[in-house]
């Protein structure tokens, strides 16, 4: 369990971010790219991503050796190139200790890793180009749409504030907020915002549990997935029900759409005009996805959306 430890004046210091910051959100969506148990969700868009990515894009890989990245790369900023000055003003000391953590007990280091370690400035500018290459692929095109998606979560969250305060606000989020401490599910871990202050980020890449940017000096930084649970599509790409059946497939989209009300597996096939093995077979692929759920009663058994699943299909 995540647990965030507050003070009366840390409460105070609470503040959820006004504008999206494209540094967090390019991670987010990079972690997702390595994230294959979201194959329904997540499947074809990694796989488009993963075609386009330029080869200036493939360092980032060597920053995360086992799957969990170096803290200098934690930064806000509210345009690119704010994010990356920041990741570039890191103190020297802080990019080799983390450079160190990340990679102790994996094995070879790259070259150019141990250039950034040593402070070389080609090597710094190889992360840049990474960044940059990254970001005009993944993050680019669909800018736009989360500037848009960031401006509603904001609004929402602002509205529950004032007509019912802070505390209402975060057990929104989390339902967690205990005596000056609030819990989110995930690993163990205690983060103290000991007087900096907490942001409260959306994303709307990543569809894991809460992230944390918890760097010395620097206000604690909470990332929480937001959004209806697809990627966001760029401008250009099917929206509405030709997006849902591009992400599932055709029959698995209307399949979750005919679940107004709990259906058989009889009804189902019947609906979609398929055999009733293929009905079970499309239901159990959204049951592992989080889409729906199954009970059975007696004989038959009942198919109903998760709150995920009705996001999907409004």
């Amino acid at each position: 369990m995540l647990r965030i430890h507050f003070t009366t004046e840390d409460f105070t210091r609470v503040r959820f971010a006004p504008r999206p910051a494209p540094v967090p959100e390019l991670h987010a969506a990079l972690m997702m790219l390595g994230a294959p148990h979201e194959e329904l969700l997540f499947g074809r868009w990694r796989g488009r991503l993963l075609r386009a990515l330029p080869g200036a894009a493939e360092p980032l890989a060597d920053l995360v050796p086992g799957g969990v990245a170096p803290y200098f790369l934690d930064v806000l900023g509210e345009t690119r190139e704010e994010g990356l000055t920041l990741i570039r003003s890191a103190r020297p000391e802080f990019v080799r200790s983390e450079l160190e953590r990340v990679y102790a007990g994996q094995g070879a280091v790259p070259p150019w890793i141990r250039g950034l370690h040593a402070g070389s400035p080609e090597a710094w500018r190889v992360l840049e180009r990474a960044q940059r290459a990254a970001y005009e692929t993944v993050l680019a095109p669909v800018w736009p749409l989360v500037q848009d998606l960031h401006r509603a979560e904001f609004t929402r969250h602002a509205l529950v504030v004032a007509e019912r305060g802070l505390g209402a606000a975060l057990e929104v989020l989390s339902p967690g907020l205990r005596e000056g401490v609030w819990e989110w599910p995930g690993a163990p871990r205690d983060v103290h915002v000991a007087g900096r202050g907490l942001v409260l980020l959306p994303t709307f890449h990543w569809r894991g549990g809460a992230l944390v940017q918890d760097v010395p000096d620097a206000p604690v930084v909470l990332t929480y997935p937001a959004g209806g649970g697809l990627p966001p599509a760029a401008p250009g790409t099917p929206t509405g029900e030709d997006a849902l059946a591009g992400v599932l497939g055709r029959t698995r989209a209307e399949l979750l759409r005919s679940l107004t009300e709990p259906r058989t597996t009889t009804e189902l096939a019947r609906c979609l005009g398929v055999s009733n093995a293929t009905a079970s077979a499309h239901a159990q692929a959204l049951r592992a996805a989080g889409l729906l759920t199954t009970t059975r009663t007696g004989r038959s058994v009942h198919h109903a959306p998760t709150a995920l699943g009705d996001l999907l299909t409004p």
